[in-house]
């Protein structure tokens, strides 16, 4: 991001951690350089991990630099560029976390001259030239700093008070017990939803159908629960005549899908890809990066309307969808307030694409840039045209009702022609019925009769289906109400759970702290995850729908409705209820922890206690975790968990002395850290998952 500024800026030559020219220093942070304090920096006495020292409540919140060498050496070079500087402007990501990251920053280096900030929505020429020629005063984004600096500090309030006090209250073998102000309610969704299943006693109930004309008529009594009524009308019904005795067709308009925010895109993906949230969110990341795509950690899906001029030229850059964009090029681009909407649009518009030329992109980039293509390109068609027929039919008195839909315009459904022929051809080769929109019923004329061919099915009560990603995500974003209306949903989102940026970290931390385990695409809680929800008593630590209450008050804050000081008052005070609740519980539950599942491959999240993310940078360390104080575990020599071997310690690694015999075990000290104890190498190695 800093090349394509300088780049556009004129700042072209290389200096050690910036560029520079044309009057300007374009230098970058990797994420976060900054963080906040831990305990013990406050005080000596909280880095011992005692009930007695709960709840900790700092007087003053404070930052400092992550303990890195190349972050240190980042953060100088700021630092002497923002003391000599005339002006600073903050060139973050545009969002609640960039203007944290940066904030910290500015701090941090003791910046004292103005300071502007650039907000733009994509990283295209254009759009960095208009950025800097309406550059903002950076006061006016105050709000949107403090809504994240309360957010960090209620997730270190909450993560890690409650994180040791369930820890040393509940935990076994010296393992952490992590409760965040975002991932236990996110845990319990799944918890709960596990428990209504196990809990679910199906019940019989019968259904009364016949087949008239090739087509399957269902009793307009609906479903029996008693074989008996069913029966005696399947008796009443057979060896007679079936008559039509009326037929009535709706018109109707359907319009096109929403476009994109970040969690509807990420529902898509999973839903047609298999992709994980944290993927999804890699991908778009990746395609906003190569100028594609704009900004994708949004949650609206509206465009401002001072964007409706430039919708021609994306549309004329989208050459490889030319044959579905020439239609509209051909005459005026509709301006619908389902798509253009200024008032639905705070910091950004929903994702659309750039209209850049796309090239050498993987796979899985393809895919997702296909879907936002093709779902701007929809919004500027017609609605689609249908027409639903209700066919009643009667035999000796007894009702029945066929329905169908028939697609007389495609409209916007044009643009999915080839996905959706797919998708029938699927159903087909799977033996699955049709979707509803694509069965035809034949013509009938009221009052024609003849022979049918009635048929008793006797069928059982179904559970809920666990939670996918997909249907986690719309749970996180409602805070649990199941909702499928568009309009509705919006409502809802301002007590969603979490931010559109931040779910899919919270749902890979669930994974990584092992509460919970992947099914195919169903998601389903470990012993541990269930047991931990058992043990917390506190609704509102865990209750979804209460969680939201704290989001929609965030929210508040970053657009200036609600004081920080209200909801971090109302969270020291939460957290010294369940201090108190805890400490007073004289049960003897608690929680065992199982195997802990391996680091996931490739570049990696750091997550807090709390469950809110760190971008980090270069190699990734694992850290011994965090343990409560007490007495130490008798030292033990490490052994090779494949062979029982002695563990050598190495310039780079740890190994196997039986490597001679053949024996692969290795450990870098990139992964797990250098100068471990027995004692931690040991702890290490057992957390291993077997294999």
């Amino acid at each position: 991001m800093a090349r394509e500024i300088a780049e556009v800026l004129g700042a072209k030559t290389r200096k050690d951690g910036y560029l520079e020219g044309n009057g300007y220093q374009v230098s970058w942070t990797f994420g976060h350089l900054c963080t906040l304090k831990e305990p013990h920096d406050y005080n000596p006495v909280w880095k011992m991990w005692q009930l007695q020292s709960l709840p900790m409540i700092p007087s003053r919140f404070g930052i400092k630099l992550l303990s890195n060498e190349a972050y240190e050496k980042q953060f100088r070079i700021l630092e002497k560029l923002i003391r000599g500087a005339e002006a600073v402007i903050n060139c973050g990501d545009a969002g609640q976390e960039g203007e944290l990251i940066q904030r910290w920053v500015l701090q941090k280096a003791g910046c004292r001259c103005p300071v502007f900030r650039l907000w733009i929505s994509s990283l295209t020429e254009e759009s960095i030239r208009e950025g800097f020629q309406h550059l903002k005063d950076a006061a006016a984004f105050n709000p949107l700093y403090e809504a994240g600096l309360s957010r960090a500090i209620g997730d270190w309030l909450l993560g890690m008070n409650a994180t040791r006090l369930y820890t040393l209250r509940y935990g076994q073998n010296r393992q952490v017990l992590s409760i965040g102000r975002v991932q236990t309610p996110t845990l319990a969704l799944i918890v709960n939803r596990q428990q209504e299943i196990e809990q679910f006693k199906p019940e019989p109930y019968w259904e009364l159908k016949t087949l008239y004309r090739q087509t399957s008529f269902a009793a307009t009594q609906g479903k029996f629960s008693r074989k008996e009524d069913g029966e005696a009308l399947l008796q009443q019904v057979t060896g007679k005549e079936f008559t039509v005795t009326g037929i009535t067709t709706k018109k109707g308009r359907e319009a096109p899908p929403r476009l994109f925010d970040l969690t509807s895109l990420q529902v898509e993906c999973n839903r047609k890809f298999a992709f994980s949230a944290e993927e999804t969110l890699k991908w778009i990341q990746s395609l906003y990066e190569k100028k594609l795509t704009t900004y994708p950690r949004v949650d609206t899906t509206f465009l401002s309307d001072d964007l409706y001029p430039k919708i021609p030229q994306i549309l004329k850059g989208l050459t490889a969808h030319a044959p579905l964009t020439a239609p509209l090029l051909a005459g005026k681009i509709p301006k619908s307030r389902k798509v253009f909407d200024s008032s639905k649009v705070t910091d950004h518009h929903a994702i659309i694409p750039t209209g850049m030329s796309a090239k050498n992109l993987s796979d899985r980039e393809q895919k997702v840039l296909d879907l936002v293509v093709r779902r701007f390109i929809a919004v500027f068609y017609p609605d689609c045209e249908i027409a639903t027929t209700t066919v009643l039919g009667e035999v000796e008195n007894v009702g029945f009702k066929a329905t169908g839909k028939q697609i007389l315009k495609p409209g916007w459904r044009a643009v999915f022609e080839k996905e959706a022929k797919e998708a029938a051809e699927n159903a087909d080769r799977a033996g699955n019925e049709p979707a509803e929109e694509t069965t035809v019923l034949p013509d009938f004329v009221k009052g024609e009769h003849g022979p049918h061919e009635p048929d008793f099915v006797g069928k059982w009560t179904t559970p809920p289906k666990p939670y996918t990603e997909a249907t986690l995500l719309r749970a996180m974003e409602t805070a649990g109400k199941r909702v499928d209306d568009d309009e509705l949903r919006d409502a809802l989102k301002e007590n969603g759970i979490g931010r559109p940026s931040t779910r899919a970290a919270i749902i890979e931390t669930l994974f990584k702290r092992n509460y919970i385990r992947r099914e195919k695409k169903s998601l389903h809680a470990t012993p541990t995850g269930v047991e931990l929800i058992g043990v917390i008593r506190n609704e509102l630590l865990k209750s979804a729908e209460l969680t939201g209450q704290w989001e929609k008050k965030l929210r508040q804050v970053e657009k200036g409705a609600c004081k920080a000081g209200v909801f971090l008052d109302e969270l020291k005070q939460l957290v010294g209820q369940i201090v108190q609740e805890v400490r007073s519980d004289t049960s003897t539950r608690s929680v065992s922890i199982g195997e802990t599942p391996a680091p996931l491959p490739g570049k990696q999240r750091k997550t807090d206690l709390a469950g809110s993310p760190e971008r980090k940078a270069g190699k990734n360390v694992r850290k011994p975790a965090v343990r409560p104080a007490g007495p130490p575990a008798a030292a033990t020599p490490p052994a090779c968990p494949r062979c029982g071997g002695a563990i050598l310690r190495g310039r780079t690694a740890y190994g196997c002395a039986g490597y001679r015999n053949g024996c692969t075990f290795r450990l870098s000290h990139e992964t797990c850290g250098k100068d471990l104890t027995d004692s931690e190498l040991c702890r290490i190695i057992k957390e291993l998952p077997h294999g």
